[in-house]
């Protein structure tokens, strides 16, 4: 923690949450508002399923690629420096994603997109750490979770409307705007809070030498797969609303929105929740609730699909629930790891980030694919995803007892 990080910020707690909250929801936003307009930026520029495929797929790798590097370049240069280039980067992306002629020319500054916008969310989360002691740095978390879980459920819904109402090259230039806006807001808002004496020297060496450090701390790892493959279990049936929603429930359109209601609701009850709770339960406890939820309700889901036929009266709760049990254990699971190597608190995010992110891009371009089409499917891939998570923290639990007992205070 900063030693300082009183003096950094004297405007009330929550006003510091939605900064952070803000950068870390723009990756997410970026990569779902544009999806309703995948038909008609077909049509526009003549290209195949496959080749609009692959504008998502370059987005995805390109941010997964470059969050192993935004954490690990901020604990040199510092946290300020790393926001700022990624928003110029971000906005300038997307004014050439708005301006594209050809679909090769989309899916090049899509992927300059990806490889920009994990300044954000890597970055916030190690700003949060350098500010706040561990109970407040929970319950800060747990507010910018709020964000991240909900950004993925409203960006359809914001790309959608500006596709009805003007084209879909107004989607983004809404993204460039929006890429402007936060950083004026930072520019102005955010401090440098990584202290001097905590900076890393920059090197070759030393980078190599961190990412061995962590990339071989098995409960690293495990930590990472525990807190960003379960993120999926719900991402999967966003990634899969169209199908799920007008295929299996028979709803249109205009009544996605109720899917999109019950999982913010979800999330932002569990991220309350978490909030509540920090300082007054154990790490541990709160991680096993968290998964305890999302296993029964996981379950339930699997059992409820395997022997009726989905319905809208009951086919969408087990999503909110799970969302629920997510958000209540996500806020914990990072700050351990962020604290498993204070001195790497950067590079810590960006590879948890990394973990994250590219399982973000196998659901989005090999596994909802294959299980969209069945609600049976989708609940099975689910659960599975859930499941390795909760597998990997069984494990930490029982080979390394101590971990959860509390959180680091440096």
């Amino acid at each position: 923690m900063n030693p300082d990080a009183q003096k950094l910020w004297r405007a009330p707690q929550w006003a510091f949450a939605v900064l952070l909250a803000l950068l870390g929801m723009l990756g997410p936003f970026s990569i779902d508002t544009y999806l309703p307009a995948f038909s008609g930026i077909a049509q526009s520029l003549d290209a195949s399923a496959v080749q609009m495929q692959q504008t998502l797929s370059a987005y995805l790798f390109g941010f997964a690629f470059m969050s192993l590097f935004h954490g690990a370049i901020s604990d040199s240069f510092g946290r300020r420096p790393v926001v700022l280039w990624g928003l110029t980067v971000f906005t300038l992306a997307s004014v050439g994603c708005a301006l594209s002629q050809s679909i090769g020319q989309l899916i090049f500054f899509r992927a300059v997109q990806g490889l920009s916008t994990g300044a954000g969310i890597v970055v916030s989360r190690a700003v949060i750490r350098d500010m706040f002691p561990p109970s407040q740095a929970q319950k800060v978390m747990s507010q910018v979770t709020i964000f991240f879980g909900v950004a993925p459920a409203i960006a359809p819904m914001v790309g959608g409307w500006l596709l009805v109402h003007t084209s879909w090259q107004a989607i983004f230039w809404f993204l460039s705007g929006v890429g402007v806006v936060l950083w004026v807001a930072n520019y102005r808002l955010l401090p440098e809070t990584l202290h001097l004496t905590q900076r890393q020297h920059f090197n070759v060496k030393n980078l190599l030498a961190g990412y061995w450090q962590l990339g071989s701390d098995p409960r690293f790892v495990l930590l990472a797969l525990a807190s960003g493959v379960p993120f999926n279990g719900m991402f999967l049936y966003v990634l899969s609303a169209p199908v799920f929603l007008g295929e299996h429930l028979g709803l249109q359109p205009q009544q996605f929105f109720w899917f999109f209601i019950l999982t913010i609701s979800g999330i932002m009850g569990g991220a309350l929740v978490s909030g509540r709770v920090a300082g007054k339960q154990t790490p541990k406890r709160q991680i096993r609730n968290g998964f305890a939820i999302m296993l029964g309700i996981g379950v339930l889901n699997l059992v409820a699909n395997g022997l009726f036929k989905a319905h809208v009266s009951w086919a969408l709760f087990p999503i909110a629930i799970f969302a629920f049990g997510w958000a209540l254990m996500v806020p914990v699971v990072t700050l351990l790891v962020l604290d498993l190597h204070p001195e790497r608190r950067g590079m810590a995010s960006s590879l948890q980030m990394f973990v994250g992110s590219t399982a973000n891009g196998l659901v989005a371009g090999v596994i909802a694919p294959l299980v969209m089409h069945s609600t049976v499917g989708l609940a099975t891939a689910s659960l599975l995803m859930m499941s390795l998570g909760l597998c990997s923290w069984v494990y930490i639990r029982r080979r390394w007892p101590d971990i959860g007992q509390s959180i680091s205070h440096t």
